[in-house]
């Protein structure tokens, strides 16, 4: 554990499962102060009771990434609770696949509002509280979605691809002071398969998900970023299976 990054005070969205879960789990064991943020506060509070018996520290509160007024309360939760914000932790996402003919457009427009709205308020809370305190960490979660497109992921993979566009720009606006990564996984065991509700992009999930990793793969790499030094910014990471050609 590097003793630098114990206190971190840490920001989730889409924390109540997968990656987002695990990342809380993981970095709380390393001593990180975490506040925890998905609409399923129910999960949250299990997560949270976890977490608070194995003596760490986590608080929780109802998150809807797609309103700024939503993001803005949970940053000011986090003000309010430790008076700062370290991490913020953009890991809410949607992936409802499906082929661009079957023209599911509330479906591209879920995985707009989650995917990239969702990150961009993120940023625009969390990034004034970081520069008035000269310091912070914005990581937000690509994919391998991120480098190339498939069938059925044209939209899932436009929002992915947006979502590394904006974390490059953000980091050489703001490089010196604010840390800036992009985290992309590859095949991981996830619920984000169970919102496809397009026959041919389930089937196409099936196939893809053959070979797959943990969530806590993804934490591990997480981690690995937070607790570089202040003047080392990891700005790219990629977390695949071993054994995938993907």
């Amino acid at each position: 554990m590097n003793a630098s990054t114990e206190q971190k005070v840490v920001l989730i969205t889409g924390a109540s499962s997968g990656i987002g879960e695990a990342t809380a789990r993981h970095l709380a064991a390393r001593g990180m102060r975490l506040v925890l943020g998905a609409r399923r506060t129910d999960r949250l509070e299990v997560l949270a009771s976890r977490i608070q018996a194995e003596g760490g520290s986590a608080a929780v509160a109802r998150l809807d990434v797609t309103r700024l007024d939503s993001m803005q309360e949970f940053v000011d939760l986090a003000l309010r609770l430790h008076g700062r914000v370290d991490v913020i932790i953009n890991n809410a996402g949607v992936m409802p696949l499906s082929k661009l003919e079957a023209l599911k457009v509330n479906e591209w427009n879920q995985m707009i509002d989650v995917n990239v709205r969702g990150v961009l308020h993120g940023i625009a809370a969390a990034l004034p509280v970081m520069q008035r305190q000269g310091s912070g960490q914005v990581i937000n979660m690509a994919s391998i979605g991120a480098y190339t497109v498939s069938p059925t992921a044209a939209v899932y993979c436009a929002t992915k691809f947006a979502v590394a566009a904006i974390s490059e720009g953000l980091r050489q606006e703001v490089g010196g002071d604010i840390r800036v990564t992009v985290v992309s996984p590859g095949v991981v065991e996830s619920e984000l398969a169970e919102s496809i509700s397009d026959p041919a992009g389930r089937e196409e999930m099936r196939s893809f998900r053959k070979i797959a990793i943990k969530p806590d793969a993804v934490a591990r790499a997480i981690a690995f970023a937070i607790e570089q030094p202040h003047e080392v910014d990891v700005s790219e990471i990629i977390v695949r299976p071993t054994a995938s050609p993907y």
